[in-house]
């Protein structure tokens, strides 16, 4: 039964950790596919993707490592780590759901103005031009812009509104899936840790 036990809890653990693994590199793969064919010319989003992924990369070897090994202190960080990331991602997920249309409008706007470059892949992405309005004394990446003579143009803001609740949603609901897999891992690896191995010296500390 103890050696059911533990082994049961030990493959599930790396069953868990392979998939953070997959998905790390998955997010790793996209930011760095985007940014070769032009899909994001924006800096900070990919590196932030790409940082994203490799953190959780690196917690998911430092999981992996610790349940083959049954090492107590790489499983100890990859427990309190873990759950960490559970609290952020539950809250985040939880204020993507829980967010209104003014909320979205005035987040979107913010998002907006704040990077040029993130507006220009907005614009390229979706063919639309500005915000709020159409400044045709300005640039616009979008391809009705560049028509001779000028075709109009719509505003990023309501094709983007169309779609940010489906958006929001799905990333909530996206985050907060994963986030019970994190308290899962959490507490495999709890169990895992304070379980003795059956195969190891029967005096052994643990």
């Amino acid at each position: 039964m103890a050696c059911c036990g533990f082994n049961c809890s030990k493959t599930s653990l790396c069953a868990l950790n392979l998939l953070y693994v997959m998905v790390s590199l998955l997010l790793i793969g996209v930011a760095a596919w985007g940014k070769w064919f032009g899909l994001l010319s924006s800096i900070r989003v990919t590196a932030g993707v790409i940082g994203v992924g490799v953190f959780l990369f690196m917690v998911a070897v430092v999981g992996l490592c610790g349940a083959l090994k049954h090492h107590q202190v790489l499983l100890f960080f990859y427990m309190i780590t873990l759950f960490m990331v559970f609290v952020v991602q539950f809250l985040v997920s939880c204020v993507c759901l829980s967010l209104n249309k003014d909320q979205q409008d005035q987040l979107l706007e913010i998002g907006w103005n704040h990077s040029l470059a993130t507006q220009r892949d907005v614009e390229k992405t979706l063919g639309c031009c500005g915000f709020s309005h159409v400044d045709y004394n300005s640039t616009c990446a979008a391809n009705c812009f560049h028509q001779k003579p000028p075709q109009s143009c719509y505003t990023c803001s309501n094709t983007i509104q169309a779609y940010a609740g489906n958006i929001l949603r799905f990333v909530g609901g996206v985050g907060l899936f994963f986030s019970f897999t994190e308290i899962l891992g959490v507490w495999l690896t709890h169990r895992y840790r304070n379980t003795k191995d059956p195969h190891s010296n029967p005096g052994a500390f643990l």
